[in-house]
Parts: structure tokens; C-alpha cells; sequence
């Protein structure tokens, strides 16, 4: 708009600007004069309203400019901005018209003394392990001999082939699932949680592989996004990363399960060689069964040396059974003996009787006592029936000392299970040394723990 022309009080007329002429005059000049710049500065009244839009300060030790990120410019920053924070900034300086300020618009920042990326790993690492995602007590481990393995990756990069020759090669009868993503550019970081996602929810896959070949940190990054690693710390199924050659480290090695440095170490490390698993299966078989013979050649002999101690028993124990048997029948011919003879005398003592009894009746030469004969009878039965009882104690009692019987009451005959001596006292075995303890009915076959004098009893 030009400028009006006004008369002043000495007759001369210039032209008179408004505000808004000035403000504008100024903005144009001062866009074409700087219409791309670099700038650094301390990050200061950093404000972030809900529209997505980030206004600022940048100041040095004695100046300062107002600064703005526009939303479309702050959505391409990957790190966090924070008061205080010096940075390089490069943009087109301006005027805001309605304050008349100049200040200075921004497309592109950066740290100072630190890379962007660099910055927002290092921001996103320590939010994430404050939360607990890279815990060792999360890591779960890897199967021994996993039938299914899931592979993420990129189907075209020579990861998936390194990974592929090396899984075939170790264990040919493993099956292989992959998913086939994008591991760089927009949008890498959601195809491969969706592609871990997925193969949870198939629930077919033993192990994870997730992971591609070298590059720049750049390439790398989709491997550093929250929503990836977030992805690998939720999954059920143990996940092994391989992202990149040995130097590099991204986010996702915190996170998965088992970290390999190759993707060809990856495999490595989730299936062993078959072949070599083979060697020890028949190596085990063999020790397995040397040991079995050995210890089927101790057992034996272990065996004949019980069976000769317990035949060595059995015959003492026969032995002595038969001496028991033949007491017991001298015992009842001595009692029949003994009977016999107090029969007897019980039978001349009633002729003594019958002869000197003052009231004897004589009839015929005859002593008629019928009454002292009954009498008499009725003592010789309960005086007999008394000593029978008493055999029968005696035979009773002859019983319980039989071995059997003494068997029969819980006691055992232990003897040496090597040459079948039977122990009698405690120090005639040795701690370790095994025994048989012959039962009533079978027989145990025990180790020595300890010997325990009397005293200890």
C-alpha cells in the first residue's frame, strides 16, 4: 500500500506510514535479507500448546529471540526439547506482525554437541528402563530344541538368507515362519511390532528372530521406536535380536530376550547343530548302558552273596527248629514218665490209706472205702490237671525260645550281606557296609549309617 502523503505545518507534505505499513515494510525486508540462516542458542520459555505447534526463546549470555516450531516441523524432531537445552537451529527469520517481533522460524533442529538420534535414544533408553522393559528378571529363556522359529525381517536382505542357511544347515528339521516387514523408513517400526504381535497371537513359533543387516544409525532407527520395543518386551514368546554387526546397539537388544550380534549369530544361538546332538544322544546311550551292565554284575553278585548268607540262616535257623522239636518230645516223654510214676504212688498210697484207716469195714478179707476211694480220686485229677498245666507252661515257654517264635515277636537275625556271618555285636560291621535283616516273613536288605555303642543306646 503506498504511503499517504500528509502537509506538516511548514507547507512541506511527506508521506505517513501506519503500523501495520511499517511492520510489513519491515518483515519483507528483513525475509529477503535472511531468508535461510543457521542459529544457536539456549532453549528457554519452551511452551508445547495442544496444537501441536512449540514456541520458544533462544538466548546466549546477553540476547534473545523468539522462536517457533510449526507442528509439521516439530513432528520430524525424534528427540524431546527441555529448558536449557542448547541448540542449532536453522530456519527464516520474520516478523509476527500482530506484536511487531521478530523471530525466527524453524525447520530443523538439532543438539548441540550430540546428534539428533543419538539424543533421542539416549532420552528414550532411560524413560523405557525407568519403566522396567530392560530388567533381566523380564528375559525369558530360550528353548533347548525349538521345532518352530519365527524370523522378522526384511524378506529381501541378505539377513534372512545368512539366517535361513544357517538354520538349515544346523537343524534341517526345523520349520521356519517369516514375516516379512520393512526394517527402514517410515513406518518400519509398526510392521515389525504387528509382525511380533502376530506371530504371538498364532502362538506357532518356539523363538523370535527380529532383526536386519548393518547400516548407519539412521537405518537402524526403527529398531530404536518405542513401539517396537514395547512390542518385544510384551511378547510371550522368547525373542532374539539381531540388529546390525557387533558394534551396533539399538534399543531392541535391551529389550529382546537373548541379544546376538549377527543375524547369522542369532540362529546360531537359537537351534544347535543336529548332528553334534546326535553324537551325544549315542555317546549317552552307550555310557548308559555300560553303567546299566555294571551295576546288573554288582547286583549279582550282591545277590548270590545274600542268597548265601540267607541260605547259611535258613539252615541254622532249620537246625534249630529240629533241637526244638526234639526237646519238646523229650520233655512230653518225661512228663508222661513222671505221670506214670506219681500215678503210682498216688495208687500205693491208697492201699496204705485203705489198710490203716481206723473205720475200715472188713468184709471178706476186703476194705470197702468207697467214699475215701472217691475223695481220693477228686485230689489225684486236680493234682493231676495241675501238674498238666504246668507241662503245658513249660512247653509253652519252650516255644517262645523257638527262633521262629522269637522272629514272629518283631526281632530279626541280621548277618553280613558279603559272606552272609551273622552279626552279633555292633562293632562287627562297618558304616556303609550292607546287612540282611532276616524277618518272620521276608528279608531287607540295609546300609549301615552309623555304630552306636551301648552308652548311646
Amino acid at each position: 500500500m503506498p504511503a499517504r502523503s500528509h502537509q506538516t505545518p511548514s507547507g512541506s507534505a511527506r508521506p505517513i506510514l501506519t503500523v501495520s505499513e511499517l511492520t510489513g515494510f519491515i518483515r519483507n525486508s528483513i525475509e529477503s535479507a535472511f531468508p535461510d540462516l543457521w542459529l544457536e542458542g539456549e532453549i528457554s520459555n519452551l511452551r508445547m500448546p495442544g496444537s501441536g505447534h512449540v514456541y520458544c526463546t533462544l538466548k546466549d549470555e546477553s540476547s534473545q529471540i523468539r522462536a517457533v516450531l510449526f507442528r509439521s516441523s516439530a513432528l520430524r524432531v525424534r528427540f524431546a526439547l527441555q529448558e536449557g537445552m542448547q541448540v542449532i537451529v536453522r530456519g527464516r527469520l520474520t516478523v509476527y506482525e500482530p506484536r511487531g517481533e521478530y523471530q525466527i522460524v524453524i525447520d530443523t533442529l538439532e543438539p548441540k554437541g550430540i546428534g539428533a538420534l543419538q539424543l533421542a535414544f539416549e532420552q528414550l533408553k532411560e524413560r523405557l528402563a525407568a519403566e522396567g522393559l530392560f530388567d533381566e528378571s523380564r528375559k525369558k529363556p530360550l528353548p533347548m530344541f525349538p521345532r518352530t522359529v519365527g524370523v522378522v525381517t526384511s524378506p529381501t536382505g541378505a539377513a534372512i538368507r545368512d539366517i535361513l542357511t544357517v538354520l538349515q544347515r544346523r537343524w534341517p528339521i526345523l520349520h521356519v515362519i517369516v514375516a516379512p516387514v520393512s526394517v527402514q523408513g517410515e513406518g518400519a517400526g509398526r510392521q515389525i511390532a504387528d509382525a511380533l504381535a502376530l506371530l504371538n497371537d498364532q502362538g506357532v513359533a518356539d523363538v523370535i528372530i527380529v532383526g536386519r543387516g548393518g547400516g548407519s544409525l539412521e537405518d537402524l532407527w526403527s529398531f530404536n521406536e518405542e513401539v517396537v520395543v514395547r512390542a518385544i518386551a510384551a511378547s510371550r514368546i522368547p525373542v532374539v535380536s539381531a540388529v546390525g554387526h557387533e558394534i551396533d546397539v539399538t534399543l531392541a537388544d535391551f529389550a529382546a530376550d537373548h541379544r546376538a550380534p549377527t543375524p547369522s549369530a542369532a540362529a546360531e544361538s537359537v537351534v544347535p547343530v543336529l548332528a553334534d546332538v546326535v553324537e551325544r544322544i549315542r555317546d549317552f546311550t552307550e555310557r548308559v548302558g555300560q553303567a546299566t551292565l555294571r551295576h546288573c554284575v554288582l547286583e549279582h553278585q550282591r545277590l548270590e552273596s545274600s542268597r548265601r548268607g540267607l541260605t547259611h540262616v535258613r539252615f541254622r535257623i532249620q537246625e534249630e527248629s529240629q533241637r526244638t522239636d526234639d526237646m519238646t518230645d523229650r520233655m512230653r516223654n518225661l512228663v508222661r514218665l513222671r505221670v506214670a510214676a506219681a500215678r503210682g504212688l498216688v495208687q500205693e498210697r491208697q492201699r496204705e490209706l485203705a489198710s490203716l484207716n481206723p473205720i475200715l469195714l472188713v468184709k471178706n478179707g476186703l476194705a470197702m472205702v468207697p467214699q475215701f476211694v472217691k475223695r481220693l480220686e477228686r485230689q489225684m485229677t486236680v493234682a493231676l490237671a495241675t501238674r498238666w498245666r504246668q507241662v503245658e507252661a513249660r512247653v509253652a515257654q519252650l516255644n517262645n525260645l523257638s527262633p521262629l517264635a522269637i522272629l514272629g515277636r518283631g526281632y530279626s537275625i541280621l548277618s553280613k550281606a558279603q559272606d552272609g556271618t551273622i552279626v552279633r555285636r555292633a562293632q562287627d560291621v562297618r558304616v556303609g557296609e550292607e546287612v540282611v535283616a532276616r524277618l518272620s516273613e521276608g528279608r531287607l536288605c540295609c546300609s549301615v549309617k552309623r555304630v552306636l555303642s551301648d552308652s548311646s543306646v
